[in-house]
């Protein structure tokens, strides 16, 4: 597994990447040739994205007042619907051959939420999977508390996987007043910052998300 830290990217940037060794990856396994595995880190300025099937009613303000806002609008090729990435967030975008690793798409999501839901142990967060819902969440068994820490949403063709995660770290919570975050109206969001009451070394963070790719995806530890 190969990882590249982007830094901060404008999406944009980061999406005609990830359709470049997308793209490269899919070639190569038409030819035979080896799928060289990435990871992506990075975080974004403000940007709202909308998945392929996402309900344009979940953005609840216009383009222009977005624009106003500094905050950019993609409508793009993964499932889930809408969120929200800006800085303080971390984003990771696995581009990866999962017959290389002999898993399907069901257990690579779950694969995802179990690097978040063992990063969150690691800053004692206790967080869990919501049935029904992609993501990692917190408080799961008292709906009126249940909120969202870290959404997921991909897009894979011929067991090649593209998009990823994106954990609120430091997240400025307010963008998400935005949107009906992955088309939730009842449930609210958070970030290990708000949880913690304090800010987060984002390459930290990122070091040990690392780690739980290597230990999860490449050691069959899960």
């Amino acid at each position: 597994m190969v990882v590249e830290d982007l830094g901060i990217i404008e999406y944009g940037k980061a999406w005609e990447y990830q359709q470049e060794l997308f793209s490269k990856a899919l070639l190569n396994k038409e030819k035979g040739l080896p799928v060289t595995n990435t990871l992506l880190l990075c975080e974004h300025p403000p940007v709202i994205t909308i998945g392929k099937h996402g309900d344009m009613q979940n953005l609840l303000f216009q383009e222009n007042y977005l624009k106003e806002r500094g905050v950019s609008l993609f409508r793009i090729d993964r499932g889930g619907d809408v969120t929200y990435h800006g800085p303080g967030q971390l984003v990771a975008y696995p581009i990866f051959d999962l017959e290389a690793f002999d898993i399907g798409l069901r257990q690579y999501i779950a694969n995802l939420e179990e690097v978040l839901i063992r990063l969150l142990a690691s800053y004692q967060i206790a967080a869990q999977r919501l049935p029904g819902a992609a993501g990692v969440w917190l408080d799961t068994d008292d709906p009126a508390k249940a909120r969202k820490i870290a959404a997921i949403g991909v897009r894979s063709s011929r067991f090649v996987t593209m998009h990823g995660f994106a954990l609120n770290v430091n997240t400025d919570l307010s963008y998400f007043s935005l949107i009906n975050p992955c088309g939730f109206v009842d449930k609210g969001v958070t970030s290990m910052q708000k949880e913690q009451a304090k800010d987060l070394e984002m390459d930290e963070v990122k070091e040990k998300t690392i780690r739980l790719f290597e230990g999860i995806f490449t050691s069959n530890i899960f």
